[in-house]
């Protein structure tokens, strides 16, 4: 059935105008909730008297919410609050987003209309609806929410405001607050929403470590590097691990005092780092067990620099391939599996030669698969120190690797300590 459809009969069930029921329903679609679950709760927000009994939505505490709670009323302080532009139904609609607590607990929230939010304001929301995100219950403060200010606040055991280290930050962090070091950016002409946009992209550092950054609306004060400090950012998944987004509503501004940035990645066995389902600074060692198919000379596409087969890429077709080189190894430290991901300069490191070099054995070979057998022979049953950005989706867990050296670990010295600690 069509939305339309089901926002008629909803409408005519609830004796309510169907637009605004379809804009709800369409709301709540576009956050992927099934349609099912999406007229259920709004049969419980009109109130048709099918949630289990009419009347005002119950006072709930927050650690108390649940994604099955279909309207609340609340009590809680705001931690943060920031605004971000979202696409909606063809319009661009400004919302505010951040997290509200009180003492049992902590929820995200986004409220669909701009209730003059501030961090550390003490509310009270009536109807406000609940939903599932992630995984976990969220707010959603709307047209048909009361809001009101309370004078009197409490205690949280939440820090108001959104600061935050880098190493601190998770994906689907909203209105955070970074002081951090620009350690790489470009500029950037991407296709986006509304056609090819420019935008910067690098990488923010700070005592705590590393992370990628989008500026999707270029700000002179990053691109010009140094030191700064940005409010109202939010934090996006992206090739598995977290990235700031500094959005046309963050405050950027360049701040006199030096942060350096840590050096260290954090060292994980292979199997805790895969279980993390992404980080973007890590370093592991194990030993390379084989050299995947696709590794050594390889071909790419000339427009998206993807692997190609046989000329053809999966984007554009029939093309003129660009050579490369690339190795795809699989690391294993006793505790899990990782493929090890290595650009064109860590694998002439491997390789020994450039890639003239390594054209030059094809050829002689009449066969390219001759420099990924040189290198299989180079590097399968050794071990390695490996430090890069590790992503996990539903097709394993890739780390691509800015450092690949031999471990210069004595083995049997390891060994010993670890039946030391085995003994004890």
């Amino acid at each position: 059935m069509e939305l339309d459809n089901h926002a008629e009969d909803l409408a005519s069930d609830l004796g309510v105008d169907k637009e605004e029921v379809k804009a709800d329903l369409q709301n709540l679609v576009e956050y992927s909730v099934p349609i099912d679950e999406a007229k259920q709760s709004l049969r419980r927000k009109y109130g048709d008297g099918s949630s289990g009994g009419g009347g005002a939505p119950s006072s709930k505490d927050i650690g108390d919410i649940t994604p099955e709670d279909g309207n609340v009323t609340v009590t809680g302080v705001v931690l943060t609050a920031g605004k971000r532009s979202i696409r909606y139904q063809g319009d661009d609609l400004e919302i505010v987003e951040g997290r509200l607590a009180d003492e049992t607990g902590v929820i995200d929230y986004t409220s669909w209309e701009d209730f003059g939010l501030s961090p550390g304001d003490t509310i009270t929301a009536g109807n406000a609806g609940v939903r599932e995100w992630d995984g976990e219950p969220e707010l959603n403060l709307g047209e048909s929410t009361s809001l009101s200010f309370e004078d009197e606040s409490f205690d949280v055991d939440y820090e108001i405001g959104g600061e935050a280290q880098l190493a601190d930050l998770q994906t689907g962090d909203r209105a955070v607050t970074v002081e951090v070091t620009v350690v790489d950016c470009e500029r950037r002409t991407i296709d986006g929403r509304d056609g090819e946009t420019e935008i910067l992209s690098g990488v923010f550092g700070d005592e705590s470590g590393r992370l990628p950054f989008t500026n999707w609306d270029p700000v002179p004060a990053i691109e010009d590097g140094g030191t700064i400090r940005i409010e109202n950012a939010f934090v996006q998944e992206f090739r598995g691990v977290p990235e700031v987004n500094v959005s046309e509503f963050s405050t950027v501004s360049a701040i006199d005092r030096e942060i350096d940035v840590g050096a260290d990645a954090t060292t994980m066995d292979v199997g805790e780092a895969v279980h993390t389902g992404g980080i973007y600074d890590v370093e592991v060692n194990g030993n390379v067990i084989a050299v995947r198919d696709g590794s050594g000379l390889i071909q790419r596409c000339p427009e998206c620099y993807r692997v190609i087969q046989k000329g053809q890429c999966r984007t554009h077709g029939s093309v003129d391939g660009v050579d490369d080189l690339r190795v795809k190894a699989i690391l294993d430290d006793g505790t899990g599996a990782v493929t090890v991901v290595l650009d064109d300069e860590l694998t002439q490191q491997v390789y020994d030669g450039t890639l003239e070099d390594a054209l030059e054995q094809a050829r002689e070979a009449m066969d390219q698969e001759v420099v990924a057998d040189t290198i299989r022979e180079r590097i399968v049953g050794r071990e390695y120190r490996v430090r890069g950005h590790l992503s996990v989706d539903e097709y394993g867990a890739n780390l691509d690797a800015e450092d690949f050296e031999e471990s210069g670990d004595d083995p049997e010295a390891r060994a010993s300590a670890f039946l030391t600690e085995v003994d004890a």
